[in-house]
């Protein structure tokens, strides 16, 4: 009998316990879980070396009923410029050429180390608000609204949602800060994120389009076979040592 009572007794400590420990780790802050992502996200660039993967671009115009279709191949250096290769393209020839080409030129573009402060995820471009805590393919997310600082083509007005034990981007949902075009009534798009060993990578991309001339335009980018320049690190990356120096900056 006795111990029929103890157990009972042991878990009603461990669960006041679980309380407790709770109650000392509150939820952080919106920046707190940006910065923090900011400085994780920099100690797997680092420890990836850069990586490679393809693309695989299919853009859809409804009123028209034109499809292009663009294979790419990206690689990705470590201080995160990119550069794209096509290695196929068929079908509308005008929007592989106007559109998904312009695509990779402007992040290309945007990538560079000069511009890319410019259109990076920080407290520098948005104003962060805590929406709520998620389940998202599995995991545990952070749901944050962005909110941009400034009318800019290369933000977007939306949420984004942080994994919360790797502090990664996991999904990002809006529209840009700044209309693309005086002919563009609507521009709404998704970007989802996975996790491959240590790093994140991107899974896909969904864009929908209302422009006044060509009606719905949807665009959808497959990512695959990305892969990390350097070996898999057999040890995790030191987050400590990265996020002391974000926050000492």
């Amino acid at each position: 009998m006795r111990v029929h009572l103890i157990l009972p007794s042991m878990l009603i400590l461990a669960t006041a316990s679980l309380h407790v420990l709770q109650a000392e780790q509150p939820t952080p802050t919106a920046d707190e879980v940006v910065a923090t992502m900011f400085a994780r996200d920099g100690a797997r660039e680092l420890a990836s070396g850069g990586y490679a993967g393809n693309r695989e671009y299919v853009l859809e115009n409804h009123k028209f009923q034109k499809r292009a279709q663009m294979l790419v191949r990206v690689t990705c250096e470590r201080n995160g410029t990119k550069h794209f290769e096509v290695m196929s393209e068929d079908g509308w020839k005008s929007a592989n050429k106007r559109v998904l080409r312009q695509m990779l030129v402007t992040e290309s573009d945007s990538s560079r180390p000069d511009t890319r402060p410019r259109n990076r995820v920080t407290s520098d471009n948005y104003t962060f608000r805590m929406i709520e805590t998620t389940r998202l393919d599995g995991r545990t997310a952070y749901v944050i609204e962005a909110i941009p600082k400034r009318e800019d083509k290369s933000l977007f007005r939306g949420r984004i949602w942080v994994d919360t034990e790797d502090y990664a981007l996991a999904r990002v949902e809006g529209e840009p800060a700044k209309n693309p075009s005086v002919w563009t009534r609507k521009v709404h798009f998704v970007q989802q994120y996975y996790k491959s060993g240590a790093f994140w990578f991107p899974m896909q991309t969904t864009s929908v389009t209302d422009a006044h001339l060509f009606g719905t335009t949807d665009v959808n980018i497959r990512y695959f076979d990305y892969m990390p320049v350097s070996n898999p690190p057999t040890v995790a990356p030191n987050y400590s040592m990265m996020e002391a120096h974000n926050a000492n900056r």
